[in-house]
């Protein structure tokens, strides 16, 4: 793999939510399945995480019309509760997820390597949509 000319994207949100509130949002399955897509027309009607160092995740990412689906998965290098995620895609790329607490609010930013198919903007906005879909799922379990 030649890591030489790899792009790093960063996407970010601040989520108005404690910490504690956005973790367990974040890492619980029931939760995952509620908020991991990117638009109306996706879902994710299964996921699993082991959130340790070493352990797994996969969610099942699929269209609503069954017209397709992929299993998002690697495995985890770092784990700091509240703080820092990071992880390795099936593809080897590398992930990092940051939480940033503050009282009632919580800056997330979430930078990965860019994968060689699909153009850095269709990345970056396909990430951010998930990150924008997670803060509003999130916020409303305070309502």
């Amino acid at each position: 793999m030649n890591t030489t000319n790899q792009v790093n994207i960063t996407v970010e949100a601040t989520v108005n939510a404690p910490v504690e509130t956005v973790w367990n949002a974040w890492t619980s399955p029931e939760h995952i399945v509620k908020w991991n897509c990117a638009s109306e027309d996706w879902h994710t009607p299964k996921a699993e995480n082991d959130i340790r160092t070493g352990g797994k995740f996969m969610s099942r990412m699929e269209a609503k019309d069954g017209s397709f689906g992929f299993d998002f998965e690697g495995i985890y290098d770092e784990i700091k509760v509240n703080e820092i995620i990071a992880y390795t895609l099936g593809d080897n790329r590398k992930v990092r997820i940051t939480f940033n607490g503050n009282g009632n609010s919580t800056a997330i930013s979430e930078t990965f390597e860019a994968e060689s198919t699909n153009p850095i903007e269709m990345q970056k906005g396909g990430w951010q949509a998930i990150l924008d879909n997670f803060k509003k799922y999130t916020e409303s379990l305070s309502d």
